[in-house]
Order: structure tokens, then sequence, then C-alpha cells
């Protein structure tokens, strides 16, 4: 499939695109004051001077770029940014979150119209995208009007490598939109360059730059009243198939552990009905925290599907399982988790973090586990020796820090395309860049 072809037909879906929209807003998946934002229709006036646009995906994405944004701003005082996210929860959370001179919008549907509408309000001089999330017009028509773009903390599953694949003459001419992409990962560069993008680099993970998963002091308080001494573990970011297998671990753990009660953060908290029905099947005592239940003294799992509170999570339990590795899902960001002070345990499926997880084994501050028997001997092993769960912790914490040098190399490498510069100046710096990457 070519570029154009991929125009014509979301032109033609538009109906259906727009029907879709609405349909995720009847089932609260959408923003019902900010709904227009996703059609292109602007909710702020546009700042005066120059404006970078940074988009990401999600809640992680937006997280992980706010030391970039602060210092941006920090470097011109004339500077403003736009920050766009397709997701109710990373809004929410960057209302309380973004620096004076930054605003958030909703990231327009990937629709021709949409997306121009997009455009013709914010005029942004630069932007930049956030890891993976690749939308064929909203990146044909930024380039087409002249902005430069640059990829940051880029990633390229392995999944992802080979759906592209299949499409070289769409992911070629995308990825080349970009002056610079500048990967997480040494497997992602190498799977950037092979579909096409130019001048890659691999300058480590923006997210070791971020700070610390924020919590309200009070909720974090009253959970932690409401659990008082009992022993506790924490599988955090879940996929389908490891709750089961962490309800089993739960009951061979609390032969030896009689009070433990085991928390599980499921990646995606709409899933928490079904969660709850198979704990219950189990015969496993369940409190949910979106339905506000409180842990009695037969509780055995807390089940966190509340969106949001990570940063609650992690400052709940110091030993920590990354979901997602359990299955061959390619785990989850184990760098907030070793920010909080965890010791931290991951099956054997960690590719989508290989660097960041084999860090972490390499300084002691994380064990791999190799199926059910391990991970109750591992767990075990951390709830009888609180000087162990340290050590690790520490040694987790040292190896994720590591963020002001990847910061401080993203700034280097993006200054030529920084509208601070003169027009003249960045035309000049661009055809240089272009020329570098043919």
């Amino acid at each position: 499939m070519t570029y154009g072809m991929y125009a014509a037909m979301t032109r033609l879906l538009a109906p259906l695109i727009d029907w879709y929209l609405r349909r995720r807003l009847r089932q609260g998946k959408e923003d019902p004051v900010r709904f227009r934002e996703r059609l292109g229709e602007p909710g702020k006036s546009r700042p005066p001077g120059p404006l970078i646009w940074v988009h990401g995906a999600s809640v992680g994405e937006v997280i992980s770029v706010l030391p970039l944004i602060e210092r941006l701003l920090q470097q011109d005082e004339n500077l403003h940014v736009l920050l766009t996210s397709g997701t109710v929860t990373s809004a929410r959370i960057m209302a309380d979150r973004l620096p004076a001179r930054a605003v958030h919008q909703y990231v327009p549907v990937d629709q021709p119209a949409s997306v121009g509408r997009f455009l013709d309000h914010w005029q942004p001089d630069l932007a930049l995208w956030v890891e993976s999330e690749l939308w064929p017009n909203l990146i044909h028509q930024t380039r087409e009007r002249g902005v430069a773009m640059a990829l940051i903390n880029a990633r390229m599953s392995e999944s992802s490598f080979r759906r592209w694949r299949r499409l070289p003459f769409l992911a070629r001419p995308l990825l080349q939109s970009f002056q610079f992409c500048m990967a997480q990962s040494a497997p992602d560069a190498g799977r950037l360059a092979t579909l096409g993008a130019h001048n890659v680099s691999f300058l480590g993970n923006l997210k070791a730059a971020s700070p610390p998963l924020s919590a309200d002091p009070r909720e974090l308080h009253a959970v932690k009243v409401m659990f008082g001494r009992r022993p506790r573990w924490l599988a955090a970011s879940t996929h389908p198939g490891e709750e089961v297998m962490i309800a089993k671990v739960h009951r061979q753990l609390v032969m030896r552990f009689p009070n433990l009660l085991t928390i599980i953060v499921p990646r995606h908290a709409n899933r928490g009905d079904d969660i709850a029905v198979d704990l219950a099947n189990m015969g496993l005592s369940t409190a949910r925290r979106s339905l506000g239940q409180a842990v009695g003294d037969d509780t055995a799992i807390y089940l966190g599907d509340s969106m949001g509170e990570m940063g609650l999570y992690y400052r709940l339990a110091n030993i920590v399982l990354m979901g997602g590795s359990l299955v061959e899902h390619g785990g989850q960001n184990p760098l907030e988790a070793a920010r909080l002070d965890a010791a931290l345990l991951f099956g054997r499926h960690m590719f989508n973090f290989t660097d960041q997880a084999t860090a972490m084994i390499n300084s002691g501050g994380a064990r791999e586990i190799a199926n059910q028997d391990d991970l109750v001997d591992q767990v075990a092993l951390l709830l009888s020796d609180g000087v162990e769960v340290d050590r690790r912790a520490k040694a987790a914490a040292t190896a994720a820090d590591d963020g002001d040098d990847v910061l401080a190399a993203i700034l280097q490498q993006l200054a030529p395309l920084l509208p601070s510069q003169s027009p003249e100046q960045r035309q000049h710096q661009r055809l240089d860049i272009d020329r570098a990457g043919a």
C-alpha cells in the first residue's frame, strides 16, 4: 500500500471513522468535553512565537518526554510547546504536570480533513514524535508543510517490524520524513534503519530521565493503613494469561506466608471485571480498587483496576514482577518501578525492554524467572529477607539512573532543528542533514 492509497482509503472511510470515534465516546474512552479536538478542531488558541509540537500515544510516552519539554522551555523563554496524545488518562495527568508555556491537545484522528484542520491552526515550527506511533496522514501533511520532524526515543518491536516490512512503500517514506531517528535501544535502531529511516542513532532510553511517578499522598496513606503490616508483593501491568498464574503463585506462597496480600495491577484497567471473575472461580477473595472495596483479613488479592495510579501501586510493595513478561508480550517498562525502590522480577519475555532488563539483571537489581515454581521461590526469598530486597532495589535504581546523559544527547542532536535559530540557519542545517541521510 502506498501513501496515496492510504490517504484515499481514509477519505472514503471518513463516515466509518467518525462512527468509531463516537462509539468510543459512548463507551467513555473519549473526552466528552474536548471531543472536537479529535476531529482537528482546536481547544485553545495558538500562542505567539515559535512552537514545538510533541506527540506521544499515551501515558508512558507523555510522562517520558516531560523532562525534555521542561529543558526546551528553559533554553528559550519565547518558546511554547504543544503536547498531543490520544487517551483520556494521559490528558488528565498532563493537566497537573505540564509546565508553563506548554499546552495539551488530543491528537486528531488520522483522517486528512481532521489533520488539515489541526495543522492549519497550530502551525508548528518543529514536530517531535515519541516512540512508535506512526500515523501516515499526520506525518505526510506535516512534512508537506515544510515542518522539520524528529522521531525520539524511537521503539520498533519485533512484531511491529514484521508488519511494517510487509508495507515497504509506506514504511520507508514515513520514516524518511524524520530528519533524525533517535532509538531507545540498539535493536530498535537496527530495525528502524532496515525499514529505511535515516540518521538513526542509539542514545539510550528517555524514560530514564523521567521523574518518579507521582501518587496522591492521602490516597497512599489510606491504602497503607488499610493494608496494615501484611506482607505483600506486586504484579504490575499484567496481561491476559498472567493473572491466573500469579493467583496460583499466591496459593503456593500463602502456605508459607499465611497473611500474604498479592497486588495485581492489569495493564488495561477495563479488564477488571474479567480478572475478578477468574479470581473468584479460583476461590480467592478479591478487593477491587475501582469499586472502592476494602481489604479485609480474608482478602487474598487487591486488584488495582484503576487508571493513572501506577505511582501509588509501586509505593505499596517493594517486590515487583513486571507484567507482560510471563507471556510473549515483551514486558513493560521496568524503569518506573526501579526508580521507586523495587526489587524486580522478570519473566523470559522482556524483548521490548531488552537493554534495560539486561542492565538490571547484570547489576543484581533484577532476576529472570524460568517458570511458576521459580517465581514462587524468588518471591518467598524476598518476602523473608528484607536486606536482600534493599540490596536489589538499590542496584536496580542505580542501573536505571542514566537519564541526564540521555537527555543531554537528545538535546544536542535536536539543536540544528530548534526554532530559536533563524529560518535561514534552520534551512541550511536541514539541507546538510538530508544530504547526510541520503
